[in-house]
C-alpha cells in the first residue's frame, strides 16, 4: 500500500498502521473451509457477545450493589472478570496463552526466584497491539484501565516535499533498505497528555485503535493526573504509553506521560510486559488490530473467531528486579541521549522493546490521527 508510504517509519521501514496481510499466494483448503471457518466465525462472535452482555449485566450492574462492602466487591468483581475474559478468549481460539518471565541480564545460580504480582497502585505498562491483550489483562489482574486525553492535534507545517532517504539496515537494494518514499504529510509536533480517564473493561476493548480524544472532544468526559488515579486505585493500573495500538510489528514513540519522575521509581511498582503476536498466514488472521470500525472491536473479532486452527499469541514479563522501580535499576543502561523531563518514559521504552524485541520508532500516536484521515478518505 505504497499510497499510505509517507507514514512508514524512516528509521526503520515499518508501518506500524496499517493491518497485516498473509503473504501473497492462494491456498486451496482455506477457500474450501471458508463455508465452514464463516459458519463457526459466527458462532463464535455471537457467543463472544453473550459474554460481554453477561460481563455487563453482572460487573456493571449487579456487583454495584455491593460498592458500599469495598473488600467484598472486589473479590466478586475480581472472580467474574477473570471468569468471563478466560471463557472469551477460550471462545475465540486462544486456548493456551504461554508466559515467560524474562530476565535481562544472566541470573546467578541460587537466587531466589522472582515473582510478577501488581498490587493496588502499581503500573503494569505494555505496549498495545490488540483488544485481545486487554482481555488477557483483565483475566490475570482485573486492573484499573485509564485512557489518555490529549491536547487537540494541529499539523505544525505545510506538507513536507524532501523524500524520506533515511534507512536502517544494509543497502542490499531490497526489504527495508530499498524504502525511499516521498514524504507527503503534515509535520506533526508531539502533543501533550493533558490527563487520564478511566474506564471499564468493555470501553477499553472498544477503544483499540482509536486515537487519544482530545480535552475539546465532549466525549472524553472529566480526567485526572495518573498519579491521583494511580493512588486511589485499589487495584494495579495498566498505562498503554503508545496511546494507540499498532500492528505489532515495532514500538512506538512513547508519550510523555511521567513527566518529572524521578528514576528509580519510589511509592509504587512498576511492572513492564509486552505482548507479541504471529504474523498472518492463509489460515491464521492477524490478532493485532490498528484501525477502528464503526462497530469496533466487532468486525475484527469475527476475522479472528472465523478460523479453525487454535490461535497464539506470547506473553513476555519482565522481572520486578530490573524494572524502574527497583532500588539498583540504572537508567543509563537502557537510555541513551537527552531524553528531556521523562525518564521514565524513555527507560519503559528501552526496556520494553529490549523484552519483545522491538525496533523503535520515530512514529508516535499524533501521526496516527492524520493518517486515519488518509486511510477514512482513500477508502470512501
Amino acid at each position: 500500500m505504497e499510497k499510505y508510504s509517507a507514514y512508514r517509519d524512516p528509521g526503520t521501514g515499518i508501518q506500524p498502521f496499517l493491518p497485516l496481510i498473509p503473504p501473497s499466494g492462494s491456498n486451496v483448503w482455506a477457500k474450501v473451509a471458508l463455508p465452514l471457518a464463516y459458519a463457526i466465525g459466527a458462532l463464535r462472535t455471537a457467543l463472544i457477545l453473550i459474554l460481554a452482555l453477561l460481563y455487563l449485566v453482572v460487573i456493571e450492574g449487579v456487583c454495584l450493589v455491593l460498592v458500599p462492602i469495598p473488600i467484598l466487591h472486589k473479590a466478586v468483581t475480581y472472580v467474574f472478570t477473570a471468569l468471563l475474559s478466560r471463557l472469551t478468549l477460550l471462545v475465540l481460539g486462544l486456548w493456551w496463552i504461554p508466559v515467560e518471565l524474562i530476565a535481562r541480564k544472566r541470573i546467578r545460580a541460587g537466587t531466589q526466584k522472582e515473582s510478577w504480582n501488581p498490587r493496588a497502585g502499581d503500573l503494569i505498562i505494555s505496549n498495545w497491539a490488540s483488544w485481545i491483550e486487554v482481555l488477557w489483562l483483565a483475566f490475570r489482574f482485573n486492573p484499573v484501565f485509564v485512557l489518555p486525553i490529549s491536547a487537540p492535534v494541529t499539523p505544525a507545517s505545510a506538507p513536507t516535499s524532501e523524500p524520506i532517504t533515511h534507512t536502517s539496515g544494509r543497502r542490499t537494494g531490497t526489504g527495508s533498505a530499498a524504502i525511499s518514499s516521498p514524504a507527503t504529510r503534515p509535520i506533526v509536533r508531539r502533543v501533550p497528555i493533558l490527563g487520564f480517564r478511566r474506564v471499564t473493561l468493555l470501553s477499553m476493548i472498544r477503544s483499540t485503535a482509536q486515537v487519544p480524544p482530545f480535552e475539546t472532544d465532549t466525549a472524553a468526559g472529566t480526567y485526572s493526573s495518573l498519579e491521583d488515579i494511580r493512588s486511589a486505585a485499589n487495584r494495579p493500573v495498566v498505562v498503554f504509553p503508545e496511546c494507540t495500538s499498532t500492528n505489532g510489528r515495532a514500538l512506538l514513540r512513547f508519550a510523555n506521560i511521567f513527566e518529572g519522575r524521578a528514576v528509580p521509581v519510589k511509592g509504587f511498582k512498576v511492572f513492564l510486559m509486552c505482548v507479541r503476536y504471529d504474523l498472518p498466514t492463509a489460515t491464521l488472521p492477524t490478532l493485532t488490530h490498528c484501525i477502528a470500525t464503526n462497530l469496533n472491536p466487532l468486525t475484527q473479532v469475527f476475522g479472528a473467531a472465523a478460523t479453525l486452527k487454535p490461535l497464539t499469541m506470547s506473553i513476555r514479563l519482565l522481572v520486578p528486579s530490573e524494572s524502574p522501580s527497583s532500588p539498583t535499576f540504572m537508567a543509563s543502561e537502557v537510555v541513551s541521549g537527552d531524553v528531556g523531563a521523562d525518564t521514565l518514559s524513555a527507560a519503559c521504552a528501552g526496556l520494553i522493546a529490549q523484552l519483545g524485541k522491538f525496533k523503535k520508532m520515530n512514529l508516535g500516536w499524533e501521526d496516527k490521527v492524520s493518517f486515519l484521515e488518509l486511510y477514512r478518505e482513500k477508502s470512501r
